[in-house]
């Protein structure tokens, strides 16, 4: 059944696609983003525009008023309101920890305010892998504990799940968290290794690579990504904790070799010591997506880099 479908966070990577994949479903989607300066604006510009040809409403609006949005929504009746926007990276947050305070802790409790104001729409939003931090025991389950965050970015994205289920118990909001793993694809961010890294061949400049290039990470394609968070849509909870990730760990070592087949290049390495709060491998158990999503990842990281390279070479000037 069509819905209406509101997404926070609609120009960046996830959220452009999921509102194509959503479109083209039959479903009526607006969202917001207020197009910051975390990466380059022109990106975010360009798939805004995408999304306004096929009839998607984007509104230049920050989270953290998002009870400035009240009008829309009752105009507009949302069914499902998914909420992508965060500042994003681990590194960045290192040197600036207050963007990840204001925007994924700040913007993500006025968001549930909002919900709780409004008792009329279903709540999906983003966590990440990243709040595993350095468990040993793999695949990562969702009953991991997850008490350790070795990085700011982590420690607020395990603060969203926890203020995420307080607000079910308390207000009886319907929220489902996402725990990505590594999403990469065409239109990603630039400040991802899989971007920065092709920029760097193609560009003959050389490449950091931390822990001589031994991390692992569950490189997940990001139309396998939109797959689950479309399925959501279906899933009947009051609260819920799900992976989304490739159920398959890569060598940072092995997605350069890749992009060097895909871009016909070698890559210029400079090896580099372990870098804080990166973490050496993720690799999600994917069991209770496949059984409560029927989710089941279909694209190898040799496939999808393909993929992007292809969509990189097409647009790099």
């Amino acid at each position: 059944m069509s819905q209406n479908i509101f997404i926070t966070g609609i120009a960046g990577f996830i959220g452009f696609h999921l509102a194509k994949a959503l479109v083209k479903q039959g479903h009526r989607v607006l969202g917001c983003d207020n197009f910051n300066e975390y990466y380059p604006t022109e990106l975010k510009s360009s798939r805004a525009k995408i999304l306004k040809t096929l009839g998607v409403t984007v509104i230049n609006h920050d989270i953290r008023n998002i009870s400035g949005l009240k009008k829309t929504f009752q105009k507009r009746s949302i069914d499902t309101m998914y909420h992508l926007a965060a500042q994003p990276g681990v590194r960045y947050s290192l040197k600036y920890p207050k963007a990840y305070m204001i925007n994924n802790i700040d913007g993500f409790f006025e968001v549930l305010e909002f919900a709780r104001q409004m008792q009329s729409f279903k709540l999906i939003y983003a966590s990440s892998s990243s709040v595993y931090g350095q468990n040993k025991k793999i695949p990562f389950s969702e009953s991991d504990p997850v008490d350790h965050p070795v990085s700011l970015y982590a420690a607020t994205k395990k603060t969203n799940e926890l203020l995420a289920y307080s607000y079910h118990h308390l207000y009886n909001i319907s929220a489902i968290g996402l725990r990505f793993f590594t999403v990469y694809g065409p239109f990603g961010r630039p400040d991802m290794a899989y971007y920065s890294f092709t920029k760097a061949i193609l560009e003959g400049k050389e490449i950091e690579v931390f822990n001589n290039g031994k991390m692992s990470r569950d490189f997940t394609y990001i139309d396998d990504i939109v797959d689950g968070l479309v399925a959501c849509l279906d899933l009947d909870v009051g609260y819920e904790i799900i992976n989304l990730g490739n159920n398959k760990p890569e060598k940072l070592s092995h997605l350069i070799e890749l992009l060097e087949k895909h871009l016909g290049k070698k890559a210029s390495l400079v090896m580099k010591p372990m870098q804080k709060g990166d973490v050496y491998e993720t690799y999600a158990d994917i069991s209770k997506a496949k059984k409560l999503l029927n989710f089941e990842p279909k694209i190898s990281l040799d496939q999808g880099l393909k993929r992007f390279t292809t969509w990189y070479l097409e647009n790099y000037s």
